[in-house]
């Protein structure tokens, strides 16, 4: 009994050694991460509808400090930032920044496009199912239904178990409702006919009472008295062409393209006008601030999110062109603008406390007869004196009428069941329209979408239209012009286009976590979303294909 206790007392010994040293000699266990999640206050993101990337530096001389300048070296710069696919429309590059995804995937495939199911236009917000809220007008009979992922505002709704506010602003509805997504608690547009803010039933049943005091004032209006003058002396604008030239777009009621430019006009009457005028940016950044303020943006527990277009750079480029007088006037005052939006950020939110990146959703060509006048290559095209002639070649072939329904996109869009009811050979049609196209002047190439894979064109431009196509939403057939071609008009000029000049856009962050720097590596639009998600600790969107920028995200 006694050598049982004995063995026992041992035994309990040698453990009590042993936890002993286990204790001793066992790391001590030190968490790397913080106890709660590092995050802004508030996130603004910016995308300045038709913004070459080059505008960055075109009128670097002439910006304030506070604006441009401002971001450019108080930010961090991914210079060589492109679009990923084809066609480069404003829709798809708001969808495509905020979901970190392409059209192929989040069905975004332009501002339009042709339903073969129901044999009509779809409109890339609409949703009849909602009503409008803030006036009587059809103009906000809109929702993201047609998006078919998440967005990185839905993803931090979502990681914040929906604390966060996410609100959208621009003069376009899809420049609002896209980037804010699916869950957001508030997208806010212009409605060109009253010269109010609204939105639909989708996300409200009333204005907020802070908003209907607002569009009581008309803001239009104001500007309207002030006309459009050049910001500085005329002569001063040396990044220009001269300001009355043949590919410049009259404006309703003008004579000539020429400034100052009368928007008196228009006070009352005509509201949509602002859009086309470099106040357009004023307002809507204005009408940000006052958001910011009006809903607390950046003062609660969870980083809130204020995604921004502005969207009348784009309706002067289109008008006037990338050389105009107009577009430097434009950038001029949309950096004057920048500059007090961000003492505004400064002293609401606090320097430091907020992250903002500016992008944009395409850039643009030069108008052709400009290219033309500088023996620059470049011209226009017309794409329903094409789809004519195709018609008239498949009915006399196959005896199919109407084979071509339409023309989207970049995109010919077959009539199936008519092609099925002559039975005639589908795939010798398309060979047909395909090679007919290979022939014309305008034309650098013409591919089968069902047979992509197959093509021989350049692999990067065979990418862009892969990542650009959609199976349920897409046409038959994709054609590409030659650089600095397309379907218009002779005056003004547009984007859509796989050339540089459409595709390279500026992706700049600046603010909570961000280091002056640049880099020269290539990336893509679809990653911002991903370099927020990654500097956020929080999920990339459901449809996102896109890599962090991770010269910033590693700083």
């Amino acid at each position: 009994m006694r050598r049982f206790y004995f063995l026992f007392t041992i035994l309990a010994l040698l453990c009590t050694l042993s936890m002993a040293q286990e204790k001793k000699t066992k790391p001590k266990l030190i968490s790397t991460f913080p106890a709660n999640v590092n995050r802004p206050k508030l996130i603004v993101g910016l995308v300045v509808d038709q913004m070459r990337w080059d505008y960055l530096y075109r009128y670097y001389s002439r910006y304030s400090n506070g604006g441009f300048k401002r971001l450019i070296n108080e930010g961090f710069s991914a210079e060589n930032t492109f679009i990923p696919y084809t066609p480069t429309y404003t829709a798809c590059g708001h969808a495509s920044i905020y979901t970190g995804s392409v059209p192929a995937i989040n069905g975004i495939i332009g501002n339009d496009w042709y339903d073969p199911q129901s044999k009509r236009g779809v409109y890339c917000a609409e949703d009849t199912s909602v009503t409008t809220v803030g006036s009587n007008t059809k103009a906000g009979l809109m929702s993201p239904k047609n998006m078919l992922t998440t967005t990185i505002t839905d993803e931090l709704r979502l990681a914040t178990n929906f604390k966060s506010k996410v609100i959208g602003i621009s003069l376009k509805d899809r420049g609002s409702i896209l980037p804010a997504g699916h869950s957001a608690n508030a997208a806010y547009w212009y409605d060109g006919q009253t010269g109010d803010w609204i939105t639909s039933s989708y996300y409200m049943k009333k204005l907020p009472a802070w908003l209907e005091d607002y569009n009581k004032i008309k803001l239009a209006n104001k500007f309207f008295d002030k006309n459009w003058n050049t910001l500085y002396p005329i002569e001063t604008y040396t990044q220009s062409t001269a300001d009355n030239v043949r590919y410049e777009g009259k404006a309703r009621g003008e004579e000539t393209p020429t400034f100052p430019h009368p928007l008196k006009l228009y006070a009352g009457k005509n509201y949509e006008m602002i859009k086309s005028t470099p106040y357009g940016n004023t307002i809507t950044l204005d009408f940000a601030k006052l958001a910011i303020l009006s809903e607390d943006l950046g003062q609660g527990s969870a980083t809130d999110f204020l995604a921004v277009s502005c969207s009348a750079t784009d309706y002067v480029g289109h008008q006037y062109g990338p050389n105009s007088i107009e577009i430097e006037d434009t950038y001029l005052r949309l950096d004057k603008d920048l500059e007090e939006f961000f003492n505004y950020l400064d002293t609401k939110v606090g320097k430091g406390n907020y992250l903002f990146f500016l992008s944009a959703d395409h850039g643009v060509a030069h108008a052709p007869t400009f290219m033309e006048d500088n023996k620059l290559p470049g011209g226009l095209y017309s794409d329903s004196k094409v789809i004519k002639t195709l018609n008239t070649l498949i009915e006399e072939k196959y005896n199919v009428k109407k084979a071509i329904v339409t023309s989207k996109n970049s995109q010919f869009y077959f009539d199936h069941d008519a092609v099925k009811a002559a039975n005639a050979d589908f795939t010798a049609i398309k060979n047909l329209a395909i090679e007919t196209l290979k022939k014309e002047d305008e034309v650098f190439d013409a591919v089968d979408l069902n047979n992509l894979a197959n093509e021989t064109i350049p692999e990067q431009i065979k990418k862009a239209i892969t990542y650009g196509y959609n199976a349920k939403r897409s046409g038959d057939i994709y054609y590409l012009l030659k650089s600095n071609y397309f379907d218009g008009g002779k005056t003004g000029t547009t984007h859509g286009s796989w050339n540089p000049y459409d595709a390279h856009i500026p992706c700049v962050f600046m603010g909570w976590n961000v280091k002056p720097g640049k880099t020269n590596k290539t990336y893509y639009m679809t990653d911002i979303a991903a370099t927020l998600a990654a500097m956020l600790h929080i999920q990339m969107p459901s449809g996102c294909v896109g890599a962090p920028i991770t010269e910033l995200t590693h700083q």
